[in-house]
């Protein structure tokens, strides 16, 4: 009986450490340059394909009825809380701790560029590679799960 029992917990355990491993949750964006909290963003899956909007901007010095002045496409003037940020990332069909495909804006700036998302330390932080061409030419942002 307490064997059950102790393969039932630990089933519980590494099922727990498994399903965190996924992009997908609530993170707090940390400005790679300032290591600033900035906001908070919730990163859904539909279908398969993973997507992120801002849920909250966490920056004192941010005005928290900002827009994305700087935006070319259709989010050009939307309200940065609540826009979505992250489009079209999926699973990497090569390496299965990679989520890549979509990309991601830079409210501050207006760019758009390639995203690829990696889950580390057991799916508690997430490293945002943002880039343009190959993965090589870009920055990296490292995201904490908050939920």
């Amino acid at each position: 009986m307490n064997k059950l029992l102790a393969l039932v917990a630990a089933a519980f355990v590494c099922g727990g450490a498994f399903a965190n491993t996924s992009p997908v949750g609530l993170w707090k964006t940390i400005d790679d340059g300032t290591k600033k909290e900035k906001s908070l963003v919730r990163i859904q899956e539909t279908n398969g394909v993973l997507n992120g909007k801002v849920e909250k901007i966490l920056d004192p010095e941010a005005k928290p009825d900002a827009v994305c002045e700087k935006c070319s496409d259709e989010r050009k003037d939307k309200p940065v809380a609540g826009l979505t940020i992250i489009r079209n990332v999926k699973k990497n069909a090569e390496d299965a701790q990679l989520w890549d495909g979509g990309d991601i804006l830079d409210p501050n700036n207006g760019k758009v560029y390639k995203v690829r998302l990696k889950p580390t330390e057991g799916g508690q932080k997430l490293e945002v590679r943002g880039y343009i061409g190959a993965p090589l030419l870009g920055r990296t942002q490292v995201w904490q799960r908050v939920e």
